[in-house]
């Protein structure tokens, strides 16, 4: 009986460390705007602790950030720098939230909390799940977001997010 105990203890806790995706991998973002057409490319490395920790570093434009610790957002895109509590900021709280689901593998709670449909596909070795926010987009927020992940291990590898004001955001994790 002791040996049963201990061996589903075991198996219990390598499920537990296998399902927490981890990320220390190269990215590159594509943003296009849907009114002018106006296409620009960027590129970096993300780390993601599989919690509440993700730091995209950009390498191009070099100096470029959006970190997340906790509860702090820190930014430094386009010109623009800013910290923020996402618990003081209802779109940056949705926003945190929905890229850390997204990452770990959690896009139910992101459909749950973005009121959002979600539709699920498979084709070869990848599941694309695409969430499609109902009703008005909120300021800021994103009306429709597709997460392509790899099914042998579950690992996102593109997420294209686009923004209610049209902007479509595309990372490709490699």
């Amino acid at each position: 009986m002791k040996r049963v105990l201990l061996i589903t203890i075991l198996l219990l806790s390598y499920i537990a460390a296998f399902s927490q995706h981890t990320y220390d991998i190269d990215f590159t973002q594509t943003k296009v705007m849907k009114v002018s057409g106006k296409t620009t490319e960027k590129a970096g490395h993300l780390v993601f602790d599989g919690n509440d920790h993700l730091s995209m570093i950009y390498t191009e434009p070099k100096g470029e950030y959006f970190i997340i610790e906790g509860n702090l957002v820190k930014i430094n895109l386009d010109g623009k720098k800013a910290e923020l509590e996402a618990d003081k900021v209802k779109l940056v709280q949705l926003q945190r939230s929905t890229l850390l689901n997204c990452l770990a593998g959690n896009y139910e709670q992101a459909a749950i909390e973005n009121h959002a449909d979600k539709s699920i596909s498979y084709e070869g070795d990848f599941q694309t799940v695409t969430l499609t926010v109902n009703g008005k987009v909120p300021r800021g927020g994103y009306s429709s977001v597709v997460l392509t992940y790899r099914i042998s291990d579950g690992m996102l590898t593109r997420m294209v997010l686009e923004e209610g004001v049209g902007a479509i955001n595309t990372y490709e994790l490699k």
